[in-house]
């Protein structure tokens, strides 16, 4: 018998680690690229000698510590709530999880904090080229830590290099090399790193670009653009590879996050790629309602998107919901029973294995290992709980995508208006140039939607839903906390914008 869970409470506990994920991702896209920028501007001051590259090297490295310092906070808690909210979850995938949280902090950000104090206070403490290594240090560490954290990530996505053990019930790390090199860890780790750069090319953008129109420290503003705009233009075009590649990982692995990014509800051979759509919010799987009030669509090109060619099949919400026995795709409601099955065979395997009755353990255990593959999908209550929220991850992924484009564009006029000598002229583009820095958080955060709301209802994908994942608390108590964490999460926000805004008002040091 499957146990009944709190919906309540499960929601709240979802909600909560949304609330502290967003929070904590405000801050860390910022910490991965000003790191790798504030290592550029430091190597063109030791490469020429010139002064002003050190005011400017230490005006961004001022603001890199301080949002630095409170992602650690928001990140310290995250990690916590696994074993809070989720105690279910780290429980059966803890050998596997673990590991790379593990490595992530006794590695990566042992490695990042040692440098971090050489780079912050070793300025005419130690030699000129050390003092650059331990800033570059810094920049390596961040992308370290977001390795081992995204690898993480990247498993729940695409659950690999493991095997359930019926002893214990829980997930035993199999191959670590495969866990590491997933393809969803790849693209995943690429794809967000990429992104950090190009949100931290913004930010020192649209700063910059502030001082321009105070008539402010022009010359740092401008040196600042110029190696901004370089790096993030080349980020923002790595972005959209890789963002195609992610999206033809997800195509492969979770088709069902795919046909919610495109409002597809049923499959279509040579499938055409929205490109703008009003989705119908009334729409449910298997109805005859229209997925879209309004759209237009790219003949094809979701087909090629999705598997690399013209003319395939792209299969929709309802193909995975109900089944299509032509493209050889099961119901869910046949892998439900089958996830029953294999309940039932696991517990009758426990009791027999408690009761030390050989014969019925091995019979039981054979049965289970028939059915395993679908265990997950025996906790769901209806076949149309397996689609996730349409509407929601349609519009997160389009934002991220009409935002992701209009970057690269803009690095591009900071360039040309920069040669053509007439940057600090261009009002219209100053003020573009500062509407960027909140773009480009919104395009991070819409990321993530798309990343955790596509893959719902899964903490683990196929494998464990999130209403078994979560810790037996009371609806009141998770409540409670989400409260304390919002309240505490936004007294932060707001000191680091304060901070920052202080210390972006005050300016680099003058001579």
């Amino acid at each position: 018998m499957i146990e009944q869970v709190d919906l309540s409470q499960v929601n709240w506990a979802r909600a909560q680690f949304a609330l502290t994920a967003m929070y904590h991702w405000i801050f860390v896209p910022l910490t991965l690229g000003l790191s790798f920028l504030v290592a550029f501007f430091e190597s063109i001051y030791v490469k020429t000698g010139n002064e002003e590259w050190k005011r400017i090297t230490k005006f961004w490295m001022t603001l890199f510590g301080i949002n630095f310092a409170i992602g650690v906070a928001t990140g310290i808690i995250l990690e916590f709530q696994f074993g809070t909210n989720w105690s279910n979850y780290s429980w059966m995938v803890g050998d596997i999880f673990g590991a790379p949280l593990a490595i992530e902090g006794i590695f990566a950000f042992f490695l990042e904090a040692t440098f971090f104090a050489l780079m912050f206070f070793g300025w005419d403490r130690v030699s000129v080229k050390l003092h650059l290594f331990s800033t570059w240090m810094v920049a390596v560490g961040s992308s370290l830590s977001a390795v081992w954290i995204l690898v993480a990530n990247g498993w729940m996505q695409f659950p690999v290099g493991m095997a359930f053990n019926p002893d214990t019930a829980r997930f035993e790390m199999q191959n670590f090399w495969e866990v590491i090199f997933s393809p969803v860890a790849v693209s995943k780790f690429s794809h967000t790193t990429s992104s950090g750069f190009v949100l931290a090319s913004l930010f020192v953008l649209g700063i910059s670009c502030w001082y321009l129109l105070k008539g402010r420290h022009q010359l740092m503003a401008k040196r600042s653009i110029a190696v901004a705009s370089v790096f993030g233009l080349l980020a923002a075009t790595y972005v959209i590879f890789t963002g195609d590649e992610a999206a033809y990982t997800v195509a492969q692995k979770q088709p069902m996050k795919l046909a919610a990014m495109e409002g597809l509800y049923v499959g279509e051979m040579n499938a055409g790629l929205v490109a703008v759509g009003i989705i119908n919010a009334a729409k449910n799987p298997g109805d005859e309602q229209p997925a879209f009030l309004f759209d237009v669509k790219l003949p094809g090109l979701l087909s090629l998107l999705a598997n690399r060619q013209f003319g395939s099949f792209v299969p929709g919400i309802d193909d995975l919901v109900y089944g299509n026995e032509e493209q050889g795709i099961v119901s869910v409601a046949s892998r439900m029973e089958r996830g029953r099955q294999a309940i039932a065979y696991l517990a009758a395997f426990k009791e027999a294995t408690d009761n030390e009755n050989e014969v019925a353990s091995q019979m039981a255990l054979q049965q289970f290992n028939v059915y395993k593959d679908d265990m997950g999908y025996g906790h769901l209550t209806s076949p149309a709980d397996a689609a996730p929220p349409v509407a929601t991850t349609y519009y997160a992924f389009h934002i991220m995508v009409i935002l992701g484009t209009l970057f690269p564009l803009v690095f591009l006029l900071a360039l040309y208006f920069l040669h053509k000598e007439t940057l600090e002229k261009q009002r219209l583009f100053l003020f573009v140039g500062i509407l960027c820095v909140p773009l480009g958080y919104i395009a991070q955060q819409a990321g993530w939607v798309v990343s955790e709301v596509g893959r719902q209802p899964w903490a683990i994908q196929g494998l464990l839903p999130v209403q078994v994942a979560n810790t037996n608390l009371t609806t009141g108590t998770v409540q409670t906390t989400f409260f304390i964490f919002l309240g505490l999460f936004t007294l932060l926000l707001i000191a680091e914008i304060k901070i920052m805004c202080k210390q972006i008002q005050l300016g680099p040091e003058e001579k």
